[in-house]
């Protein structure tokens, strides 16, 4: 999988960095005329609404995001009071905040999804509660320290330098496991986080640290709904998207388009041989080559071991070429099982041998592990069938059943192939048992 792709960056972005950059440009523009009641009232709104979707949806990990976020911002304001000079209980809050909310984060990403079990909920519960008191205390203390109190109250603060590296380094880590998990909970943490620091910074101004805050619980909010999405509309074990993706796609359609169906040659005999974790392992090799086709091509996993590939605005000819560079490519990838073939080891008595005949081929038995070679590394091969709509208003349904006609033939014919929707038509039988 590669690092950087126009998806990778679609999904870095949207809706995460967008909505933030909007806020960025309200503030900065001046256009942000709401008066503090009204942000403070659309700040809980998105805090309320964000942890009921939590709850909703499972979304254990979301949901204490969520309360650091409320922790913090009570903090702030119940010993700032409009004051967050060095020295006053307020500046020891955002400190605190600094420094807790960062690792909180870091904590909340590294934890499973285990639901609101009270087995799940009670640990982090009470690490929370542990923060806020010790917080407080600190607060506290800070009550009956000199202050530098200031006559005017700063847009600014300037954060200590510990608690830019707290920032940074979870950021950077947030950023991290996104690129390797591609989850839209990893990415959501990283840019609430972001707007998080910037209503710290702006902690001297009321109106524009709540509009900051406000963004991070609607990024985390929003986080759930794209979540959602994802699971509704994509496959889940080669990100490709899935069936009900494919069905909403086939309504946009236009004349001309093109339909493309692949199916992985052999498949069953994968997952007879070399077992379901091979299986999904030739899944997801093709689904990774599916998902680089050219020629304006999206790929869709529809089901089982079947693909199908969309081609708006192209006709046969126009896609043939394109096809068949996907076939090579995936007739040229190779890939290694994780593990042995298991379902070959024998089994059985013989298994159990005498002591003294086990003892006299001990040294044999471990020289021959040493020099035990790798599996070879195994090959997978598609067949692709291909039609065309017609110039006047034709149905998908019709171009998609041609072109699992095509496929057929093409599986027919000796699989590792494409074939067109328009070769002769005979009325030939193929027996379905048999072609996989």
């Amino acid at each position: 999988m590669r690092l950087w792709s126009k998806t990778t960056l679609k999904s870095l972005l949207v809706p995460g960095g967008l909505l933030l950059l909007s806020v960025a440009v309200l503030v900065y523009s001046g256009w942000l005329t709401l008066a503090l009641p009204a942000l403070s009232f659309l700040y809980y709104c998105a805090l309320i609404g964000g942890m009921l979707l939590a709850w909703r949806f499972h979304s254990s990990r979301i949901f204490f995001a969520l309360v650091v976020l409320f922790l913090a911002q009570e903090a702030i304001a119940a010993f700032g009071g409009g004051h967050v000079s060095p020295g006053t209980p307020g500046w020891t809050a955002v400190q605190a905040a600094a420094v807790l909310v960062p690792l909180d984060f870091v904590l909340i990403a590294l934890m499973h999804e285990r639901g609101f079990t009270v087995s799940a909920m009670a640990p982090v519960g009470l690490f929370l509660f542990v923060q806020s008191v010790i917080a407080a205390v600190l607060c506290r203390s800070a009550e009956g320290s000199p202050a530098v109190r200031a006559h005017h109250v700063a847009t600014a603060v300037v954060l200590p330098g510990y608690a830019l590296f707290a920032f940074a380094a979870a950021g950077i880590f947030l950023l991290a496991r996104f690129l390797i998990t591609r989850k839209t909970v990893d990415i959501a943490f990283l840019w609430a986080l972001s707007a998080s620091f910037l209503a710290l910074r702006f902690t001297g101004t009321t109106r524009v640290s709540t509009v900051y805050s406000a963004a991070a619980a609607c990024i985390l909010a929003i986080s759930i709904i794209e979540n959602s999405y994802l699971l509704a509309y994509h496959d889940e074990l080669t990100a490709l998207p899935s069936r009900r993706a494919f069905n909403d796609a086939l309504l946009r359609l236009q004349n001309p388009y093109s339909i493309a169906v692949v199916d992985i040659d052999h498949f069953k005999r994968f997952n007879d041989i070399y077992g379901h974790d091979t299986g999904d392992q030739v899944l997801r090799l093709v689904a990774a080559s599916l998902s680089r086709v050219t020629g304006g091509g999206q790929a869709y996993r529809c089901g089982g071991e079947e693909f199908n590939i969309l081609f708006p605005g192209k006709t046969t000819s126009e896609v043939v070429d394109h096809l068949e560079e996907l076939r090579k490519a995936i007739e040229s990838s190779e890939f290694r099982m994780r593990g042995g073939e298991r379902r070959q080891v024998p089994r059985g008595p013989d298994r159990r041998n005498g002591r003294a005949r086990g003892r006299a081929r001990k040294g044999q038995a471990i020289r021959e592990l040493a020099q035990e070679k790798p599996p070879a590394p195994l090959s997978v091969t598609v067949s692709i069938g291909v039609a065309t709509s017609a110039r006047e208003d034709s149905d998908p349904e019709l171009v998609l059943q041609a072109a699992d006609k095509a496929l057929y033939r093409a599986k027919a014919q000796g699989r590792n192939r494409v074939q067109t929707a328009t070769a002769p038509r005979r009325r030939t039988r193929f027996k379905a048992a048999g072609i996989a």
